[in-house]
């Protein structure tokens, strides 16, 4: 079981307590606690025999001893008793965008549905439209969210693919005759959602001998496909893999084989016939004569070209920009200077302003923008006029201790419905610099939800635009907009745009990076972290910023503090 595992049993646990009536804060502990395993970045095991879990704000005795449960068994006895108590499909529904716990128990209570099939079968035949505060509109949007749920089944989130091809990788570098292990594939070049894992294995021997020992890795639960250069493994989580091995001669090009696009490998293909070599998916040719190519450096000089990093192979002219000598010093995480978008415990986060001073400055940081919730928020405990107040007292206070970086004075403000921002103007005017972002009525048409975001870009205390489609990754779709007209308005204005790099939202994505970047856009790349669990997220952010082709120029927390403050002071100065 992986934290995710046990993450997914406690958001279970309070699902189920929902429709049997619960009271709110007991449902809300198994919420909380849910999203501190998810963020907590050690491992769980050794947390818990450690009482480091016990000490995580979030976490109770109650579900304390669920989590233990769960790690030991797989399962817990609240959860197999609400099990028998609720028809499991009624948790099912809640998955569905617009379906919240009141809706299904009156699906259930009324038309007596507890599966997804009845439920698919009753929005087609009408049954469902005909339910009070229902209608048409409401059941074709339950027919899309069905639609939308069996295509993520297929896929897991990026991170979570990024921990169990590490651990996999891991395995296969440990076992016997295996020289090297490389992930590749769509997990290496860093896509959003992945549906497979793949790797590529360096040999001394034959391959029997790692079959065999395949076959005895704990987990997996049969071979696919077997051929003289693969494998494909099902493991009995469901997850599949696939296995390539190579001598030392080839490893390069089975590496960059399987890492690269079917596009990508096309162009290089191409790019080998160009400049006389020939291309074989076992080796390369010149002249008849086999080039070695022990890693991908070797294959990219034998086609006279530059290594090109993985994230961008993905066939979007990244081999023509190479070898016109155009493609782009891709941003690293070590060109970011300011680790912002977070949140603090002063709305829903979980760290203190001064835990986050000192993470950030730890990791090297040379500043931190705290940005809590504003005041329209209340789900999120958002910021009162005197929270706020007490809050840059306490930054003033952190900052005035001399601690090498510098603590910036943000918010996350709500776009309203109409476009306007939270708080006053003069509330506004004391932050350092505000992010403006939409959380609610994402239902509007794509006219309604344009206008809102220009509206908001007219205010000149808007420094950033946050997660700018409200996309939830293998959950919600992104709200209808004319990104043309918003990425003009950006550029005319100067308000950056924001890669989110939550791992459930990536937004905005990679392919819709380069097209703001075109039109002259400035890109911020914000963790949108809730911890200071949380701070990887900005290595997902930089991923997404590298798929875009986005420089450090680019960028706009790359600047020292002062740069970034400038960006803010010349919003402000073009109202």
């Amino acid at each position: 079981m992986d934290r995710h595992d046990v993450a997914q049993a406690l958001q279970e646990i309070a699902a189920y307590l929902a429709f049997t009536g619960e009271d709110h804060f007991r449902i809300r502990a198994y919420e909380t606690a849910a999203r501190a395993v998810q963020a907590y970045q050690g491992d769980l095991r050794e947390g818990l025999a450690s009482g480091e879990l016990a000490a995580l704000k979030g976490i109770g005795p109650a579900t304390l001893e669920v989590i233990g449960e769960v790690l030991g068994t797989g399962t817990s006895r609240i959860l197999e008793d609400l099990r028998d108590r609720v028809p499991p499909g009624l948790v099912e529904m809640l998955r569905i965008s617009g379906l919240g716990v009141a809706k299904v128990r009156q699906i259930y209570d009324t038309l007596h549905i507890d599966t997804m099939g009845e439920l698919e079968q009753a929005a087609r035949d009408g049954r469902l439209a005909s339910l009070p505060r229902f209608g048409t509109k409401t059941a074709d949007n339950i027919l899309k969210g069905i639609q939308f749920l069996r295509q993520a089944s297929e896929f897991r989130l990026l991170h979570h693919a990024l921990e169990e091809a590490a651990a996999l990788a891991k395995v296969l570098s440990g076992l016997p005759g295996v020289m090297r292990a490389e992930v590749a594939g769509s997990v290496r070049r860093r896509r959003e959602l992945i549906r497979d894992l793949d790797f590529v294995v360096e040999l001394a021997g034959e391959p029997g001998a790692l079959l065999r020992r395949l076959g005895a890795v704990p987990g997996v639960r049969e071979f696919v496909t077997e051929s003289d250069r693969a494998l494909t493994l099902r493991f009995t989580s469901g997850t599949v893999a696939d296995v390539y091995w190579s001598g030392p001669d080839t490893f390069g090009l089975q590496l960059v084989r399987a890492t690269g696009s079917a596009e990508h490998l096309e162009a290089l293909a191409a790019r080998a016939a160009a400049v006389g070599v020939t291309w074989h998916d076992t080796g390369l040719e010149r002249d008849g004569v086999r080039l070695p190519t022990h890693d991908e450096g070797d294959v990219y000089r034998a086609l006279s070209l530059p290594c090109i990093p993985a994230e961008l192979r993905e066939g979007r002219g990244e081999v023509e920009a190479a070898v016109a000598g155009r493609l782009p010093a891709v941003v690293t995480v070590g060109d970011i200077r300011g680790f912002i978008h977070c949140h603090s415990d002063y709305s829903d986060g979980g760290s203190t302003v001064r835990e986050w001073a000192e993470a950030a400055r730890a990791a090297g940081y040379a500043y931190v923008g705290i940005t809590d919730h504003s005041q329209a928020s209340t789900y999120a405990g958002g910021l009162s006029a005197a929270d706020i107040h007490r809050q840059h007292a306490e930054i003033d206070a952190v900052n005035a201790e001399g601690l090498g970086l510098r603590v910036l004075k943000g918010v996350e403000a709500d776009i309203l419905f109409d476009g306007t921002l939270d708080y006053t103007p003069e509330v506004r005017a004391s932050f350092d610099f505000i992010i403006a972002s939409v959380h609610s009525r994402h239902g509007m048409t794509r006219r309604q939800m344009t206008d809102r975001l220009l509206t908001a870009m007219d205010d000149p205390h808007m420094a950033i635009l946050g997660h700018p489609t409200g996309r939830l990754l293998l959950s919600r779709d992104p709200y209808p907009v004319d990104w043309d007209a918003v990425f003009d308005k950006a550029a005319a204005t100067g308000v950056a745009i924001e890669i989110n790099a939550d791992p459930q939202r990536l937004d905005l994505d990679w392919q819709a990076v380069r097209d703001a970047v075109a039109r002259g856009v400035t890109i911020s790349i914000g963790a949108d972290a809730h911890s200071v669990a949380g701070m990887p997220n900005m290595e997902l952010g930089v991923a997404i910023a590298r798929k875009g082709w986005l420089t450090p120029a680019q960028v706009l927390n790359t600047r020292p503090v002062d740069g970034f403050l400038d960006h803010a002071r010349q919003r402000r100065a073009r109202g």
